[in-house]
């Protein structure tokens, strides 16, 4: 066999195997989805699993996928669509899971080229997104743009998922979003910052925590703030990933029983996060924080 033969026939397999195992995670997942709610029949609310018992690894950068998974399952969906905010390439991201395996209607945004383009030529020759790729927009999000660009894009009225994670203007995009309401929202906090402390880094158009101008851990928002903001607007804390800084809102008439409402406290108590503020909070608390 020649070269270039094995090197098609070596590229037709990796393929295959993929496919593969993309067919193989759908059928899990629908079993998993499948058992959920047999088990919210037979058990009690107090016996269900709680996040920590059901998180796994898709496509999300941690456990988000395996919760976001359980959640829907429980509550049901109303129209699959999701809208997520700094998506980066959309293959490892919080939406990518449900588009891919689940079928979800999805509006993406990130500001780098490269990443959109990535993520646009992925879910084309996807085979599971190839005939309704999800809508990916390259954009540098402010809080005066992203409404607009929400709208503009198709996406209005109920949703059943939101994601932010900027590391930097999160929470005056939050406040900015009306054209949107999502059931369930998943946002990433700072957890560097105290518990007891409703605080943001002030707004900056132009804002990359990478650039090297500011302390790289001044910035976001921390959890007790867009805990306070999403409350005015009938939302209720329910949990967060295993690491603490990726907090899960839903509306507070949803999954009363399996779904109660947590404390800030609850939440940042995690190891990590206990980690975290031991090792980076001095270094910035003294820094001109926005108190909300």
């Amino acid at each position: 066999m020649s070269k270039l033969k094995q090197i098609v026939k070596s590229i037709v397999r990796s393929i295959s195997s993929s496919i593969k195992r993309e067919q193989n995670t759908q059928v899990e997942q629908t079993m998993i989805a499948n058992q959920y709610r047999l088990m919210q029949k037979m058990l009690t609310p107090q016996e269900m699993p709680k996040f920590k018992d059901v998180g796994f690894k898709v496509h999300s950068q941690f456990d988000e996928d395996g919760i976001l998974l359980y959640i829907f399952s429980i509550i049901g969906t109303v129209n699959k669509r999701v809208v997520e905010i700094c998506a980066g390439d959309g293959i490892v991201c919080m939406a990518a899971n449900l588009i891919i395996n689940h079928g979800w209607d999805a509006l993406l945004f990130d500001g780098d080229r490269v990443s959109v383009a990535n993520g646009i030529k992925y879910y084309k020759l996807n085979p599971s997104t190839s005939v309704f790729p999800p809508k990916f927009v390259r954009a540098w999000i402010t809080k005066d743009n992203i409404d607009k660009l929400i709208t503009d894009n198709g996406f209005t009225g109920e949703i059943d998922l939101l994601s932010i994670d900027i590391d930097g203007n999160d929470y005056y995009i939050m406040e900015a979003i009306q054209s949107v309401k999502p059931r369930v929202i998943i946002c990433e906090t700072h957890n560097v910052v105290p518990a007891n402390l409703a605080v943001t880094m002030p707004y900056k158009e132009d804002y990359y925590y990478l650039d090297g101008k500011q302390h790289e851990e001044f910035r976001s928002v921390s959890l007790l703030a867009m805990q306070k903001l999403l409350s005015q607007r009938g939302y209720k804390l329910v949990g967060a990933h295993k690491y603490g800084f990726n907090a899960i809102f839903m509306l507070k008439e949803l999954g009363k029983d399996i779904f109660p409402e947590v404390t800030v406290e609850e939440v940042s108590s995690n190891p990590y996060s206990v980690f975290r503020r031991e090792k980076a909070w001095n270094e910035v608390k003294d820094l001109p924080w926005v108190k909300v």
